[in-house]
């Protein structure tokens, strides 16, 4: 087991693919795809497990399809439409990224829906001692986590952690934060009572696992609060501060890079908003 960085921009400790035997856990995106298989040094996959299907988790699934053409692809059911047309998917982060889509994130390669395996939940992978499903939305409705013995791979529900013991935020783009179903998420992975958590931003947790999501939730909760009370600019000073408190400017600049600061305002906004309404 272990995690290829696909030094997103050029800069480590961003976004990672994990890999278990020959089962890759979210790719990342095609601007980091070169990185990617140079890291698998002749490796042939034969699964992609998707935990999302946002560009920084999902994007170079297709562009991987295209080149072993028998790979077979993971997803949430409610995912696997925009795998298929992402079209819409493409729509919706371009409102976001604007004209730094190319740079961000490159290509979005449809996948065939032959290549795709379609996940609800509580799915078995790959026999006994392969992988558990679960379905964790609250960061993304077609959001999973996936355990492999004693590891959680956790996407993005279980936060971002950019260097070993430093702190863990909630990444809370739009549009589908939801702060119930992601505490509900963060139960569900805490009673699989795993030993490591596995996050794509970035690498894993060893040591307090318990801790880790208990952080996650106190902080969405915390951010969550300030967004409702807040300007995006109060919000994004505060959050700047809170972080600037805990870590290094280097390490900084990671966090605000997997988890840009007014999409972390634009996602909790969006949820309170959809509350009111």
């Amino acid at each position: 087991m272990r995690v290829i960085d696909c030094l997103h921009l050029g800069n480590p400790r961003v976004i990672g693919c994990w890999v278990v035997d020959d089962v890759l856990i979210d790719p990342g995106p095609t601007s980091c795809l070169e990185t990617l298989l140079a890291g698998l040094d002749g490796l042939r996959p034969r699964a992609l497990l998707l935990t999302h299907i946002h560009l920084d988790h999902a994007g170079a699934s297709g562009s991987l399809v295209q080149r072993w053409p028998d790979l077979e692809v993971y997803v949430h059911e409610r995912g696997a439409r925009h795998m298929i047309d992402p079209s819409r998917l493409i729509a919706s982060a371009t409102q976001l990224y604007k004209d730094d889509m190319d740079r961000l994130w490159g290509e979005f390669v449809p996948v065939p829906e032959a290549n795709l395996r379609i996940l609800t939940g509580g799915e078995q992978l790959f026999g006994a001692e392969g992988f558990e499903v679960a379905y964790t939305p609250g960061h993304a409705n077609h959001h999973v986590s996936y355990r492999h013995g004693r590891t959680a791979f956790v996407g993005d529900v279980g936060g971002v952690r950019i260097e070993d013991g430093g702190m863990v935020i909630p990444p809370t783009p739009p549009p589908d934060i939801d702060l119930p179903k992601w505490h509900a998420s963060l139960q569900l992975i805490a009673a699989w009572r795993p030993e490591r958590l596995a996050m794509t931003h970035f690498g894993s947790n060893d040591d307090d696992v318990q801790s880790q999501l208990e952080a996650v939730g106190d902080r969405l909760d915390r951010w969550a609060e300030l967004a409702r009370e807040n300007e995006l600019q109060e919000f994004s000073d505060a959050v700047q501060a809170e972080i600037a408190e805990h870590v290094s400017p280097e390490i900084a600049a990671a966090y605000a890079q997997a988890a840009p600061r007014d999409q972390l305002y634009a996602g909790l906004r969006r949820y309170w908003d959809k509350l009111e309404k």
